[in-house]
């Protein structure tokens, strides 16, 4: 080739090959350039009609132009070879200069920076690359980063390049689910983009193995080592985006690369300030840790509350051990029942081990089984089966997390081993009973919560000083009014006393502190103390993402949005299957203003769990939001079919339809929710958004005095909701009434 003259290319020199192709330094003979061609292989392109589409794909990358990306000036074809021409990049791969030596800090930093500049860009016009690995980057001798060859990027959408099953790109670079054959998003170029960065850093690839098969199976399984393991003075807060940017859960990955840029962009002001930094020492990564169900094998199906209160019980004794994670109960038990290989529900919880377990039950004789399971290979890390009286149960859960301490290598300050086997009763009656009211205030419905009360009352009776129960009473009380249908007069207040009498037993009770911080948000519109106690309660029980939420909520009431979802994605992490955690996350991103991340987040989770009508119910209001109705109309229908009623949610179907919509929809349906509202509690909120929604302001006006002195819980939402079909025309009065509120 050398010397040909292709098209109008001539070519001068070869610069290299690779398994996409060879590339030559020519010169444009037309406009008197220097440019680089790439030479297709002819497998890369397969037939006619995947040609084709890969010279669509090649077309809408060669649209990109940032100046972190490498200009493609054209695709075409000469001599039956097809080409693309990009631009000359002066200066070496990114790969030959990690050869010459380790990259300095504040150089990998930039860097790094540089190309999540570029890959913003690609992504925001639903371009990934899926190739992005240190020789596909260019560093000019002004240090400037240029990705190079979007050659194998595919439009986010678009149909699959390559047959099912097959994967591109280089091995040690992919993600977890690029490894494996599986679809591919922009969070794949993140895993790579950090796998690049770690190389700058260390000078070593995170993921290696003898053959491909073998480095495949440490992307899926292993986690890389230390960073700390070859450089000494390496911030702990890279180490912290390190681990972050390759989480092979791709859920708990940076989810969008804008995110990441934004951390090694702070990162690298501190390093150039020289501010003093936690270091990073050579350990492996915080042991990691999901307690699923515990069977039921006792001949009384009705035993399954005790299974679930002893995997529960030992849930919450672990999340008190700082240097584990403890994966939350609603994403570890929504397992149950179903027949899946312990691998991968580790990888769908991001967890290094499982415990499971058996219970069987007879008269006053006890059996319980546990296994520690190893995730990376299914072989049992420990397993043990106690044969006791029923008295024994608080003995055997307290030789299970110990046991689990032990097996995991966690050395245990001397506060965490109280917390670990802090025992809140001797009374077993009194402990069945309040086993029996978790059980059902977990089924988070009116029913669920009924009963609950009935059973912590009963187990506050045979041991009036169980604190927990009385936590679990005040949860149970305001739940009532939030998820249910009494109103907050007649809950909140019953919620307080039990809140605060559980204080009163135990001040170390960091969830009867959190349900306190919640009734001062929802009811009492106390904005310093609902602060102050969800900060006690999070100091109490770091590791419970039900606080993280509802200090969200605070948050987001109180315009400090920023915060509110950092505490949100802190919720996802430790309860990453979540319903509740994952439509929170969306919720506040939608507060915020984030549309699109929104409805991304949303369309996510509902890919995981399609009838989730809490998902639908807030994706009608963010199509509302980009005007694009007639998806907001089917949202809230789907919303509704699946919902069963939720009072708001109706409202909220009226109000769509009335502006939207079909009117005579919403007429049957806000004649159903006012028949319902003469026998059952309906928030007055629902009233004013429907009213509203009529163009009839003074009604809605009544409803905001009656939701004021009823304490309607939804009433501060009114203050920051971003729908403009909620917002009155100019009126005085209603400014004066929110203000009350005391709200930003």
């Amino acid at each position: 080739m050398i010397g040909k003259t292709i098209s109008h290319y001539k070519i001068w020199e070869k610069l290299g090959e690779g398994g996409m192709g060879v590339v030559y330094k020519a010169e444009d003979t037309k406009l008197k350039r220097t440019v680089a061609l790439k030479f297709l292989m002819p497998q890369i392109l397969g037939g006619e009609e995947e040609k084709a589409r890969f010279i669509n794909e090649a077309q809408a990358a060669a649209a990109l132009d940032h100046p972190n990306i490498c200009t493609v000036y054209e695709i075409d074809e000469a001599e039956g070879r097809t080409f693309i021409s990009m631009a000359y990049i002066e200066g070496q791969s990114l790969k030959d200069k990690v050869k010459s030596g380790r990259v300095k800090l504040d150089e990998a930093l930039d860097i790094a920076i540089q190309v999540a500049q570029g890959l913003q860009e690609a992504h925001q016009k639903g371009i990934v690359h899926r190739d992005v690995k240190s020789a596909n980057i260019m560093v000019t001798e002004k240090g400037q980063a240029k990705i190079m060859d979007f050659g194998l990027a595919k439009l986010a959408g678009g149909m699959q390049l390559t047959k099912t099953g097959t994967t591109m790109g280089t091995v040690a670079y992919m993600s977890p689910e690029q490894a494996q054959g599986e679809e591919v998003d922009h969070r794949s170029d993140i895993f790579s983009l950090v796998v690049v960065l770690y190389e700058m850093i260390t000078g070593q690839l995170p993921f290696k193995g003898e053959h491909e098969a073998a480095v495949v199976y440490s992307i899926v399984n292993e986690n890389p080592e230390s960073l700390a393991r070859y450089k000494s003075d390496v911030p702990g807060e890279l180490q912290r985006i390190v681990e972050k940017g390759m989480e092979k859960n791709r859920e708990m990955r940076y989810q969008h690369v804008e995110d990441l840029r934004a951390d090694l962009s702070k990162l690298r002001e501190e390093v150039k300030l020289g501010v003093p930094k936690t270091l990073v020492t050579e350990t492996k990564p915080s042991p990691s840790i999901a307690v699923l169900p515990f069977t039921n094998l006792s001949a009384d199906p009705e035993q399954e509350y005790f299974c679930d209160g002893m995997a529960e019980e030992i849930i919450n004794a672990l999340t008190h051990v700082e240097s584990l994670r403890v994966v939350a109960r609603t994403s570890a038990f929504s397992f149950r029942g179903k027949e899946i290989d312990v691998r991968e529900i580790g990888r769908k919880l991001s967890v290094e081990t499982l415990l499971e377990g058996s219970v069987r039950k007879a008269a006053n004789r006890i059996r319980i089984t546990a296994q520690l399971v190893n995730v990376a290979d299914g072989y049992h890390l420990w397993s043990e089966r106690y044969d006791r009286e029923m008295e024994d149960v608080f003995v055997i859960q307290d030789e299970i997390t110990l046991a689990i301490v032990d097996k995991l290598k966690i050395k245990l300050l001397g506060k965490e081993k109280q917390e670990l086997v802090k025992r809140h009763t001797d009374n077993q009656e009194a402990y069945s009973f309040y086993l029996k009211g978790r059980y059902f205030w977990n089924k988070m419905n009116p029913g669920g919560f009924e009963k609950a009360i009935e059973y912590f009352e009963k187990a506050i009776e045979k041991d009036p000083n169980l604190a927990v129960a009385y936590a679990g009473l005040a949860d149970s009380h305001w739940y009532s009014s939030f998820w249910g249908n009494l109103p907050p007069r007649q809950t909140y207040p019953k919620a307080r006393e039990a809140a605060n009498k559980a204080i009163e037993i135990d001040d170390t009770l960091g969830e009867a502190h959190a349900t306190l911080a919640s009734i001062h948000t929802h009811y009492d519109w106390d904005w310093e103390a609902a602060e102050r106690e969800f900060k006690r309660a999070i100091e109490l029980a770091p590791g419970s993402s039900y606080t993280r939420v509802y200090y969200s909520f605070y948050l987001n009431l109180q315009r400090r949005h920023d915060e509110a979802i950092a505490q949100a994605r802190k919720a996802q992490e430790l309860d990453p299957v979540s319903s509740f955690c994952n439509t929170t996350l969306g919720h506040r991103l939608w507060q915020a203003r984030r549309y699109d991340e929104a409805i991304e987040e949303f369309q996510k989770w509902l890919v995981i769990e399609p009838n989730d009508w809490f998902a639908h119910h807030h994706l009608s209001q963010l199509y509302l939001e980009k005007s694009m109705i007639k998806e907001a109309i089917a949202e809230i229908d789907k919303s509704l079919e699946l919902s069963g009623g939720v009072p708001m949610n109706v409202a909220n179907a009226v109000m769509i339809h009335y502006r939207f919509g079909d009117k005579e929809v919403a007429e049957h349906l806000f004649d159903s929710l006012k028949e319902r509202a003469s026998h059952e509690y309906i928030q007055p909120m629902g009233f004013i958004v429907i009213y509203l929604a009529r163009g009839e302001a003074d009604q809605a006006f009544e409803w905001v005095k009656k939701a004021h002195e009823e304490r309607d819980s939804f009433l501060p939402w009114f203050r920051v909701t971003p729908l403009d079909c909620m917002h009155f025309p100019s009126d005085p009065r209603i400014d004066e009434l929110l203000d009350r509120l005391g709200l930003p």
